[in-house]
């Protein structure tokens, strides 16, 4: 059997995962002082709950959902509030965050462990899904929860997990199926309860040899679930094309995955959803890889939500002379900071830092040349030069006659222009300033 692939579009960057893809995942110790925002999800932000000069522990909820779309937040360490605050984020945006100080003692709230979890009632294990305050950790951070509560009338047959991890640099996931696939699996096993499906798939490319074989061997014990080898192309792990590359279904203009009986899910999402529904252990640290060209030491660490990307860096021997940029997630679709006063989220997939040879200076960029690159490469089938033309010429509004909002920005339409025009950039720009 050949390996799965979308057909439409796409491109093959140098997939760069050398520098992590065979380390080990370490702990990183918390910092003295944790910054934790109150909206690391799509969706409603949390109110807090907590008030400064208030003690905390591991595991206590500091941020309470205000909305259906919303996931709660829970605090890393144990320690005292020192204030609430807006503070920046990846995106720029200033987020109300909760200020912690690390008392060293991680004394955590009692967690009671369930081992008959999978004989439980959906709601039951839902619910503990949704007291976790899981979200899409691949990046999208879309709340777990609402993913799992399609309407009746958009039943669900398949769950894909997705282990494709095509961005460049990154190797969390990788690393996640290599050291903990049996808790990855059980997670899946948990989602296919909760919807009643039968069909569960776990998509790899096949750049993780080791990754699919240890999924493969752990797969023996697990009824109704398959790991399928994906063809290495950017950008094989967003959803429509996953879905597409397993099950040959094609989710419509505007429309979700449940449109098309699917849930997919993030490797380290089902990670979480194990840890969730076996040891009530809500979302506090995730797994980062620290890695490219300007890290003195890269790494794979899991770090606690809240610990400042400055402080991570630093326990990996700090950035090398001549680094340009430090991303936080992967170079296609991550987003270059500032600053790296910016805390880990539960979003946060990897930290990137590029030197200056290799990186393309966009305010550079030159007219259209109207060669169709971008249109070649966009796996959506849609025209990017006419988004970036539109835009250019203010003409925000036109871009909807061209699906706008289809585009869901993997970057390859940027990569491949020969003009160096920022495509996305501008696809973003007039997606803000546009309404649906």
């Amino acid at each position: 059997m050949g390996l799965l692939t979308f057909s439409v579009g796409g491109i093959h960057p140098n997939d760069n995962k050398l520098y992590t893809a065979n380390l080990p995942i370490e702990n990183l110790k918390a910092p003295k002082q944790l910054v934790i925002p109150l909206s690391q999800h799509a969706g409603a932000p949390c109110k807090p709950v907590v008030e400064p000069g208030q003690r905390v522990f591991m595991y206590s909820k500091i941020g309470e959902p205000t909305a259906f779309v919303s996931a709660s937040v829970h605090s890393s360490v144990s320690g005292k509030v020192i204030e609430i605050r807006n503070h920046p984020s990846s995106t720029g945006r200033m987020v109300l965050s909760v200020v912690i100080e690390n008392d060293g003692k991680d004394e955590a709230v009692e967690l009671e462990e369930d081992e008959d979890y999978i004989n439980k009632e959906p709601d039951v294990l839902k619910e503990r899904i949704k007291q976790a305050g899981i979200v899409g950790m691949g990046g999208a951070t879309f709340p777990t929860s609402v993913k799992l509560s399609p309407p009746k009338e958009k039943p669900i047959d398949s769950i894909i997990i997705n282990g494709a991890e095509c961005e460049p640099y990154l190797t969390a996931d990788h690393r996640m199926m290599v050291e903990k696939p049996i808790e990855v699996l059980e997670g899946l096993r948990v989602l296919m309860k909760v919807l009643g499906v039968a069909n569960g798939y776990v998509g790899i490319e096949n750049n993780k040899k080791d990754a699919i074989k240890y999924m493969v061997s752990a797969c023996a014990g697990f009824e109704g679930i398959k790991v399928l080898p994906l063809k290495v192309k950017y950008p094989q792990g967003a959803e429509k094309m996953l879905i597409k590359s397993i099950l040959n279904r094609e989710v419509p203009a505007g429309g979700l995955p449940m449109d098309v009986r699917v849930v997919v899910q993030n490797v380290g999402t089902a990670y979480a959803i194990y840890e969730a529904v076996r040891y009530n252990r809500p979302v506090v640290e995730r797994v980062v890889s620290v890695t490219g060209a300007g890290i003195k030491n890269p790494k794979n660490l899991k770090v606690r939500i809240g610990t400042q990307i400055k402080d991570v860096i630093d326990y990996c021997g700090g950035v090398k002379a001549g680094v340009s940029k430090v991303i936080a997630g992967g170079p296609m679709m991550g987003f270059a900071l500032y600053s790296t006063d910016i805390p880990v989220t539960k979003g946060t997939s990897g930290i990137v830092a590029l030197v200056e040879q290799g990186l393309t200076h966009y305010e550079k960029y030159r007219a259209c040349i109207r060669c169709g690159r971008c249109i070649e490469a966009c796996p959506m089938g849609l025209m990017p030069q006419m988004f970036s033309v539109y835009v250019e010429r203010g003409f925000y509004e036109d871009c909807k006659d061209y699906n706008l909002f289809d585009c869901f920005e993997c970057g390859s339409c940027t990569y491949v222009c020969p003009a160096k025009r920022p495509i996305v950039q501008q696809i973003r720009l007039a997606k803000t300033l546009v309404k649906r």
